[in-house]
């Protein structure tokens, strides 16, 4: 009788296959939960901008959460996977159940609760926080699944790491980028928002249903856990000069945010490009997710080949920042891309796919490069961490780290770099800070005496890159952008039709879109040909 656990997973190798397979498939339902959440709160806030701001917020926050729980209570479970399994029932019968919840708790909201209110500062806060109570604990609950499906692996398949993580990230983020494209383009209009939640719900019940038999075999020991040690070992588990853990939360927080920094400026960017076609928002987030996903796939059979992980997340930060800044001279060769897209595209349905395909694939032009680094950054900062035997719990702690920076650079880049700096200015600033984070990481991994040198040289070739972009202030302000406030939308369109199609513009990007045809620049009245009749889908035509 087989007792060893690595012994026994070693003879069933088909089972790691299937929970990467199984992995790729939560990815795709949680995404779908950020896509309907968002049509939701919709409905009861009032404002598209508002409900896509606060479902943002409260799903990265509640994974952040989800993922610290799991780092500080989980590591005592005796069989992670089981818990994962529990956790995606837990999803499911949620989701199952949350549209009764909302309708429900919104009528009661309107009919009992926002009269007796009366109006004022404590009716818009009701609000919010009512939202919250509805997707905070689901978004929870999401949050915990990565580091339980990844420890569990990893006690039950220890012998490549690295690999493991990479591809947990590259499966989850494919699932991701595919539930965006399925729930804006299939999902919604086939089934509805009941159906659509509830299909989901159904997905996760489905997961935990074939985790739980996949699960019975029993797990190895916790994964390097964080025992006292001999201080050789302790100094041969530690990267050269003494890059802490803190140091590597710190980068995984900062690496976040300057993402993140990077989508808001892309989506600013490429809304002028895109125009108002209905899906513009599916396509630009699944081409970001996307190559986050790429990232992690390339990386898997490389990172536990790594001789110094701290030097190569040093070089990749940088190929980052460099990648990023790149995305600004490429963004004026777009608008040239998508007028020969528009001028050769017949006004039809098959048309209308051609133009989507054409604009996915400008959307990842422009994102790929800088994405498919950033997809690098969590697992070699996770098998970092790792190897230097701080245990199962710096999985949930490096995710939760990185989700807080993302929100903090959401927040960032919408309050302060946008209207600070406008668009060129802030894809500028968070290229900035990936390539000074790599700098410095490549400076810890070297020799203080030729590495210091080194980071010199190249900090004066980054700066001087960056600023050979342009004057951001000058250059870049959002007015300048085309992003300007225009009077009432129905007066100057002069057509119902053209209102709904502007309408859904501000629905997706929470900004109000030019419509004086004289007052707009050249390259911006080329785009928005697309808005003509003829084009697009038979329900908005």
């Amino acid at each position: 009788m087989i007792t060893d656990p690595q012994i026994a997973s070693a003879s069933l190798p088909w089972r790691r296959t299937a929970l990467f397979a199984l992995f790729t498939v939560s990815g795709f339902a949680g995404l779908v939960y950020e896509s309907i959440w968002s049509h939701y709160l919709k409905l009861f806030l009032g404002h598209a901008a508002y409900a896509q701001t606060l479902v943002l917020a409260l799903f990265m926050g509640g994974m952040a959460l989800g993922a610290w729980f799991a780092s500080r209570r989980c590591g005592n479970w005796r069989n992670l996977l089981r818990g994962y399994a529990a956790v995606e029932a837990a999803i499911g019968i949620a989701a199952l159940g949350f549209h009764s919840v909302f309708v429900a708790a919104t009528e009661a909201a309107y009919d009992v609760v926002l009269p007796a209110l009366a109006g004022g500062a404590a009716a818009p806060l009701f609000k919010w926080t009512l939202a919250a109570a509805l997707i905070l604990p689901q978004s929870i609950l999401l949050g915990m699944t990565f580091p339980l499906m990844s420890a569990g692996l990893l006690r039950r398949h220890p012998e490549r790491p690295g690999e493991s993580l990479a591809l947990l990230y590259f499966t989850n983020s494919l699932g991701a980028a595919i539930g965006v494209l399925a729930s804006g383009f299939v999902m919604i209009e086939h089934l509805g928002l009941p159906g659509t939640i509830r299909a989901a719900g159904l997905i996760n019940l489905a997961l935990a249903a074939v985790v739980w038999p996949l699960a019975r075999s029993p797990e190895g020991v916790p994964v390097a856990p964080p025992v006292a040690q001999p201080a050789a070992a302790a100094a041969a588990a530690r990267p050269p000069h003494g890059a802490s853990p803190q140091l590597l939360l710190v980068v995984a927080f900062l690496t976040g945010a300057a993402s993140f920094v990077y989508e808001i400026g892309w989506i600013r960017m490429l809304s002028l490009v895109l125009g108002a076609a209905t899906h513009s928002f599916e396509l630009m987030l699944s081409a970001f997710i996307l190559g986050l996903a790429l990232g992690g796939l390339w990386v898997r059979r490389r990172i536990d080949r790594a001789g110094d992980p701290v030097r190569f997340l040093g070089v990749v930060q940088v190929a980052m920042g460099l990648a990023a800044l790149a995305t600004l001279p490429l963004y004026g060769a777009t608008f040239d891309l998508m007028q020969l897209v528009v001028r050769g595209t017949a006004k039809t349905d098959a048309g209308y796919a051609i133009f989507l395909a054409s604009s996915h694939a400008i959307a990842l032009a422009v994102m790929l490069p800088a994405t498919f680094f950033a997809g690098m950054t969590l697992p070699l900062i996770t098998f970092t961490l790792l190897r230097m035997r701080h245990g199962e719990r710096s999985i949930g702690a490096v995710y939760a780290a990185n989700t807080f920076g993302s929100i903090a650079g959401v927040f960032a880049a919408a309050h302060l770099g946008l209207p600070l700096l406008g668009v060129k200015g802030t894809v500028t600033a968070g290229a900035a800070l990936d390539a000074a984070l790599g700098l410095y990481l490549l400076w810890r991994a070297s020799s203080p005496a030729a590495g210091g040198a080194r980071a010199a040289r190249a900090a004066t070739g980054v700066a001087a890159a960056a600023f050979a972009g342009g004057d951001a202030r000058g250059h870049a302000r959002p007015a300048q952008d085309g992003f300007r406030r225009l009077p009432a939308r129905r007066a100057l369109l002069g057509g119902r039709r053209r209102a709904r199609l502007l309408s859904r513009r501000q629905d997706r990007l929470g900004q109000p879109a030019p419509v004086q045809r004289g007052a707009l620049p050249a390259h911006e009245r080329q785009v928005r040909r697309r808005d003509q009749p003829g084009l697009g889908p038979p329900h908005l035509r």
